[in-house]
């Protein structure tokens, strides 16, 4: 079954800038990533466990770089060619990291220049839009503009909530997605950048891993291109 797109109200409301070298306060966390470690496996931060393994194909890697006081990690660049390298970073299956009918928050630091983009890259997902229920957090288009997507686990229709703003400029900014009650909204560097409504028992529970840089490590799958910090998610209990 396709999944139908509801309407977005893009906005702008002035707010203080966070610095993306900074990383978010880690209370109430459910979970967290960092980067600072050097194993093949990504710790959760948040203390929760939620542990992330790297998986790849077609030679697809990622790679410490320096960001603030830690690191973060890039992605393969944009690939053209018949095959190309894949990469993902992904969480066992918990039902932690499953928000049901309560309210979510998730974030990164995203770092994209303007020639990486693509139609469309995944920064944070967990589940699918057609077969599951959904949250995630994408770059679109070729204009690199970041959005919010909740899909409810009876009702496979996609409701997103757009930037009005790119965040493919070549330098690093903070993006969050907040669904509060009926309300879902972007923001980039602090500032609201747009905003959806949700039905209010919009109910998100699957069995599919946290997946962090791309669905998956196959073909078509949603790559990211760029660079990654300071990765988080926090459901209210």
């Amino acid at each position: 079954m396709s999944a139908a797109v509801l309407a977005l109200v893009p906005v702008v409301v002035p707010a203080a800038a966070a610095r993306a070298s900074d990383p978010p306060m880690l209370t109430g966390m459910t979970a967290h990533y960092g980067f600072n470690g050097r194993s093949s496996t990504i710790v959760d931060e948040s203390g929760n466990g939620h542990t992330l393994r790297v998986i790849s194909a077609q030679g697809g890697r990622v790679r410490p770089v320096a960001h603030g006081p830690g690191t973060a990690l890039a992605f393969p660049g944009k690939c053209t060619q018949p095959v190309c390298p894949h990469v993902a970073l992904q969480s066992g299956d918990s039902a932690d990291l499953n928000p049901g009918g309560r309210d979510i928050a998730f974030g990164a630091d995203v770092l994209l220049s303007p020639g990486q983009t693509s139609s469309g890259q995944n920064v944070v997902q967990k589940g699918y839009s057609a077969t599951s229920s959904q949250y995630k957090l994408q770059i679109d288009g070729t204009a690199g503009h970041p959005s919010c997507v909740l899909v409810d686990v009876n009702r496979p229709v996609i409701r997103m909530a757009r930037s009005s703003v790119t965040t493919a400029d070549g330098v690093w900014h903070r993006v969050r997605c907040q669904r509060a009650g009926t309300r879902l909204e972007i923001y980039v560097d602090s500032v609201l950048r747009g905003r959806t409504t949700v039905p209010a028992d919009l109910y998100v529970s699957n069995d599919l891993p946290l997946s962090i840089g791309a669905k998956g490590a196959y073909r078509d799958n949603d790559q990211f291109n760029g660079t990654l910090d300071n990765v988080w998610v926090r459901i209210t209990r």
